[in-house]
């Protein structure tokens, strides 16, 4: 296959979309083993937030930020480790099955040839029985992939707007801007 095209189902270009050693190498080993490894520091910093919060409370500290923290860790984590987890389930479907979805792609374009408004230059696949095409992959998969890997951006979003992050980022456009608000008195 061509190494310039990008993916068929978007145009974007992505590494290992024609090459599945490349795709395995680059970008499904690099992601199962941060997600591993953020897991497990994740289930770490559990552990030693629930301690931390066991000893305050049995000290009669008050522990209700450190909770809402806890909270907020929590929610973020899910919001980041199921659809993390989901595109390296993805990603190794689609390794799974990528000669024949290409296969099945080129059969498809090499037929439609005969339109003017086709600017394909595909040979057609040798060996193929018309009645029994290859199977082209389920649109839904697609779908799933590219929806869990926006919503890992999203997940990291509510992570960094916050109220604090907010108050920041206007006090640096202050600062940037000439505006200065604070009184000196």
């Amino acid at each position: 296959m061509v190494g310039e095209l990008g993916d068929v189902m978007t145009g974007v270009c992505f590494v290992g979309l024609w090459n599945v050693n490349a795709l395995r190498g680059f970008v499904l080993a690099p992601l199962l083993v941060h997600l591993v490894v953020g897991t497990c520091f994740l289930v770490i910093g559990f552990v030693s937030l629930f301690r931390i919060r066991t000893i305050m409370k049995h000290d009669g500290t008050r522990t209700d930020k450190l909770e809402r923290f806890m909270v907020r860790i929590g929610v973020f984590s899910v919001l980041y480790t199921v659809p993390a987890s989901v595109v390296v389930a993805c990603l190794f479907y689609e390794q799974l099955y990528h000669d024949s979805w290409t296969l099945a792609w080129q059969w498809e374009k090499c037929h439609v040839q005969n339109q003017p408004w086709v600017t394909y230059d595909i040979n057609c696949p040798p060996g193929i029985d018309p009645a029994h095409p290859p199977q082209m992959p389920p649109l839904i998969f697609f779908l799933i992939k590219y929806l869990s890997t926006l919503i890992v951006g999203v997940a990291a979003g509510f992570w960094v707007c916050t109220g604090k992050t907010l108050v920041v980022w206007k006090k640096c456009f202050c600062k940037c801007f000439g505006k200065n608000q604070e009184s000196h008195v």
